[in-house]
């Protein structure tokens, strides 16, 4: 599936969700003292149901993260490949000290993930230039073999890094909606106050209840996303070193090999 089609489907069906949620679940008539009425709730879920029509935004942007979150961890799991990385590097740097290439590559096609991906590009190149090109210059094979590793890695690095701007944005809407929604609460319970004669009590509680609520719902949205993103971010950079690491030391024992 594509990346702009699962990002697509993903915001519709948050979206969608977020709006049965809110009219349905939140502002069920059972959630109110007035029943269909929706003015007088009577349980958390009927307070946050008069939060507004931002509330069923912040929904889905929640639903969103944690939807994003889900697949960035499958994601990198699956990068991580078949089994411990610690124990496939040891086997492809045994097989490697040992002079068996091609022990090293069936390493990286049982491992799989990106980072035998990326050393099983390098070891392919190498093996076809000792093949092909036996006059080559030792200097020349392994620059080559630098290269292939760095087209490998720009392959799969947008793969360990997709999506994640999308948790830093949502994490930015959710506060900006959040604060939007309190402003128009604070407004509305100010109006109520504002009006001739005795306060409408009615009134003013649904707008204090939509300040607190678009604030409460933006935070919980705000923070699940900037937590999810540091996170992910830090595994991708811990992983990106890992790889670094690994092929550095590819090449330093195809030298010494040579």
């Amino acid at each position: 599936m594509k990346q702009s089609t699962f990002v697509t489907i993903v915001v519709s069906t948050a979206i969608v969700v977020g709006i049965i949620v809110w009219w349905f679940i939140l502002g069920s008539p059972a959630n109110f003292f007035d029943g269909a009425n929706r003015m007088k709730p009577n349980n958390l879920m009927g307070m946050m149901f008069t939060g507004g029509y931002i509330v069923p935004v912040l929904i889905a942007l929640s639903i969103m993260v944690i939807t994003f979150i889900i697949e960035r961890t499958l994601s990198l799991k699956k990068a991580q490949g078949r089994g411990s990385l610690a124990t496939f590097l040891k086997n492809v740097q045994k097989n490697l000290v040992d002079g068996n290439i091609e022990a090293a590559m069936k390493e990286c096609e049982k491992q799989r993930g990106s980072m035998a991906n990326i050393l099983r590009a390098g070891l392919d190149r190498y093996n076809t230039l000792a093949k092909e090109s036996k006059a080559m210059e030792a200097e020349k094979q392994m620059s080559e073999v630098q290269r292939a590793i760095e087209e490998a890695t720009a392959l799969e690095m947008p793969l360990l890094e997709k999506n994640l701007i999308i948790l830093s944005t949502i994490a930015s809407i959710a506060t900006m909606l959040g604060l939007l929604g309190t402003v128009i609460g604070m407004i509305r319970a100010f109006q109520a106050l504002a009006r001739a004669g005795a306060p409408d009590a009615i009134a003013l509680s649904i707008g204090i209840s939509e300040a607190l609520v678009n604030t409460a719902l933006g935070i919980f949205a705000a923070i699940i996303g900037i937590v999810s993103y540091n996170f992910f971010v830090n595994k991708v950079d811990t992983f990106t070193y890992m790889i670094d690491e690994a092929s550095f030391d590819m090449i330093q024992t195809l030298k010494v090999k040579q």
